[in-house]
């Protein structure tokens, strides 16, 4: 009877658990991971704030009166809330659905073409998923606070 050699220790793949205060900081995580953490962090802020969006829904559509006290609070303001970070939440808004739409698209991609499915192909698809929804935000963040 034959045993199975066992490869020298140092030929072996080494699997260590990250710990969150020491070795987060210095985690090289690939794109594709950024992008799968990113996608549900804007899954999460959607949710969260969809109270928001309904509201912004429902005062900049229910009639003119409201459409301009929805207008005036993104210009000067609402409650303790200034203009600019009413503007700010949009934003965050407009990139967790940017981002969560491409990436969605990425994972769907990837689930109907299989063979396409690679490490490299994971990668590529990654980073241009993180380049068009921050490229996207930016330009509907500059219509957003007025500069074209």
């Amino acid at each position: 009877m034959t045993e199975l050699a066992t490869p020298p220790r140092s030929q072996r793949r080494e699997f260590r658990n990250i710990n969150a205060l020491t070795d987060l900081t210095t985690y090289r995580l690939p794109p594709a991971g950024i992008v799968s953490i990113l996608h549900r962090v804007s899954g999460a802020l959607m949710f969260l704030l969809l109270p928001f969006v309904i509201w912004m829904f429902d005062t900049s559509v229910s009639s003119e009166y409201s459409y301009a006290r929805f207008k005036a609070a993104f210009n000067g303001g609402l409650g303790v809330f200034p203009g600019w970070f009413l503007k700010l939440v949009a934003l965050a808004l407009i990139w967790a659905y940017l981002h969560h739409l491409i990436a969605g698209v990425r994972h769907l991609w990837m689930d109907v073409s299989h063979a396409a499915v690679s490490k490299e192909f994971g990668r590529s698809s990654a980073i241009v998923t993180l380049a068009l929804s921050i490229l996207l935000t930016v330009v509907l963040g500059a219509k957003l606070f007025g500069l074209y």
